[in-house]
């Protein structure tokens, strides 16, 4: 019997279509396909999943590091080099908008919004060489920096401190790009710019956005004394500015997108949105589009990249701002400054660092004007309009104070289509925090980790990105081949004054005079050499117990230093005074054993030419 039900494909799916007999030219790549396939598939792994072969310098495994073959690192190991990547820092444009006393009720609401701590801790100079090394090590998957002792990453604890701005709030969604139409119908709306200008500038930018310029040119002038909807207007060409120039910086350099414009049309709901989670979302991607060896710039809010270095890595880069206060963003404690070491050097310096040159818990004397918060333990996806980039916070735990772990495999955030549901999952992150059992035990000390995770990380990770066959005449191994005086001893004694020094700068103005002196003293010792010198001959005397305080090479480099103050230098008394007009005679001083340099000068002066 014939049945009625149309024809089955091999895909389960049913058609009513007929069969198209395949060509000849498919035909042919079955059979290849045929040829290559092997006749006794494994068995040892599931069979739908892919097995990568490792990388040469790691990963070995690369289960994790699926796309590394495209990672700028991988070319570098291979020979290729890419110069520093170009910058796009506005700092200095943030300067030409002032909010002055004629503009208060702009400053108000920006005020109101959450992100006037940006107005003043942009950094006006960005160090190409420093992030051009961070970006070599940024990974896409794990959206961590590898490092050569574990995995690093901005957190949201790091955002809220660096930059004062609320990372809890309403994510940032948009359904669908923005078209250019759509664009000019917001600059009409929003702006009260006219059809004309708002088509015209979008021609100019070639895109749905305009230039930075065109926003200073036609709204910085608006004051207290114009109209209300003059004052709206500025205002959201303000913020429009502000975020253009700090939080969502692209590589165009020059523009910002109007997408952005839409987020202002209620000024009293701007304070609502997770601000701080959108810029975080936006400079993960950056850092993943930079990985790649074609891209030659890098975008987002570079001031918190580097204001997260600084604090992190304090005895390598940074440059302490003495007058700072906690009650500021903590990006106001750095000054920014241009690295004089070449990429090359920077990538050999990073390739050596240790767990105890991290800096793992910078913020606990920050902790008084801004306590931990606690949604920096959500672990899920962030996101900024169609941007999602995973956040794994289990893959950081030193970073909070807890022995790392393992961690679970990184999940690949979902379709940015999805939007709906990555909003309600955020909206209830109290539901997707880090559990106890997760975050593990605190630390015992810092940058502490299970055995195993090591030889964990060395497996999936490429630790050491400057090949040996490509470093600078002067590496560990040469330094190994150098006299013991001359190799261990000074490198030695400059970590220990230079970790000493370090110690006194960070404190601040409010030390004593005889802090200072004190530190200076023990540096100078320690640099010339003569700590050890009478260490080694003479026998100290013991201490007493109140008083024992470590060695500074054995105390933590994250420990104040305990200064043990010299007793003043003996000062010889003043001469007696001399009478002018003594009432006797006075006998001259015997003159010395033998004659001195002055006085033969006093007498060959004195001496006069024979005629």
């Amino acid at each position: 019997m014939k049945s009625d039900m149309p024809p089955r494909t091999r895909g389960g799916y049913t058609s009513t279509a007929p069969r198209r007999r395949p060509t000849g030219s498919e035909r042919r790549r079955r059979v290849q396909l045929r040829e290559v396939e092997p006749e006794h598939p494994r068995h040892d792994r599931d069979e739908t999943e892919e097995v990568l072969e490792g990388a040469p310098g790691g990963p070995i495994d690369r289960c994790i590091l699926r796309s590394f073959h495209k990672h700028v690192a991988a070319k570098i190991w291979l020979g290729e080099d890419r110069a520093p990547l170009k910058l796009v820092n506005h700092g200095a444009k943030l300067q030409l908008w002032d909010l002055d006393v004629e503009r208060s009720r702009i400053y108000e609401t920006v005020q109101r919004s959450g992100l006037a701590p940006l107005i003043s801790c942009s950094h006006r100079v960005a160090s190409r060489p420093m992030l051009s090394a961070f970006c070599e090590r940024w990974q896409p998957e794990t959206t961590t920096f590898h490092l050569p002792f574990g995995e690093m990453t901005i957190t949201l604890d790091d955002v809220a401190s660096i930059l004062h701005i609320p990372i809890t709030g309403s994510m940032i969604s948009f359904s669908q790009p923005l078209r250019v139409d759509d664009a000019n119908a917001l600059l009409v709306e929003l702006l009260g710019t006219t059809d004309v200008e708002a088509s015209r500038e979008t021609e100019q930018c070639r895109s749905p956005s305009v230039r930075l310029q065109w926003l200073r040119e036609n709204f910085s002038t608006i004051t207290d004394v114009s109209s209300d909807d003059d004052i709206d207007f500025a205002t959201r060409a303000f913020l429009l500015h502000l975020v253009g120039c700090t939080l969502f910086a692209d590589k165009s350099a020059t523009s910002v997108g109007v997408v952005y414009l839409e987020l202002f049309r209620d000024l009293s709901m701007v304070g609502s949105y997770a601000w701080g989670a959108a810029c975080l979302a936006f400079m993960y991607r950056q850092l993943t589009t930079a990985t790649r060896f074609e891209v030659r710039q890098l975008g987002g809010y570079l001031t918190l990249l580097q204001a997260w270095i600084y604090e992190h890595f304090p005895e390598m880069f940074s440059s302490p701002d003495m007058a700072y206060i906690e009650s500021r963003p903590r990006a106001l404690r750095w000054r920014p400054h241009v690295i004089p070491d070449s990429l090359q050097s920077l990538r050999e310096r990073l390739d050596r660092l240790q767990i105890s040159d991290v800096c793992w818990e910078p913020y606990v004397d920050h902790r008084a004007e801004h306590p931990f918060p606690d949604i920096a333990w959500f672990s899920g996806c962030i996101k900024c309009g169609l941007v999602v980039e995973p956040y794994h916070p289990e893959r950081v735990l030193r970073q909070f104070g807890h022995i790392q772990t393992i961690p679970p495999r990184p999940f690949a955030p979902p379709r940015p289509d999805r939007s709906i549901l990555l909003d309600q999952y955020w909206e209830r992150w109290t539901d997707h925090v880090l559990i106890d059992h997760s975050r593990g035990r605190r630390c015992h000390y810092s940058g502490e980790s299970v055995a195993e995770y090591m030889a964990w990380y060395d497996r999936i990770s490429h630790r050491i990105v400057q090949p040996p066959h490509l470093r600078s005449g002067f590496t560990t191994d040469a330094r190994s081949s150098l006299p013991s005086h001359t190799a261990s001893t000074s490198d030695s004694r400059n970590a220990r004054a230079l970790r000493l020094l370090r110690h006194v700068i960070s404190g601040g103005r409010q030390q004593s005079g005889d802090y200072f002196w004190g530190a200076l003293n023990e540096a100078h010792s320690i640099l010339a050499g003569s700590d050890e010198t009478s260490a080694s001959h003479s026998t100290p005397s013991p201490a007493p117990a109140s008083h024992s305080t470590p060695s500074p090479a054995t105390r933590p480099f994250f420990c104040p230093p305990t200064f043990v103050y010299p007793p003043p230098a003996s000062v010889d008394p003043p001469p007696a005074a001399v009478d002018p007009h003594p009432s006797s005679p006075v006998a001259p001083p015997a003159p010395a054993a033998g004659p001195t340099a002055s006085t033969t000068v006093y007498v060959r002066s004195k001496r006069k030419k024979k005629t």
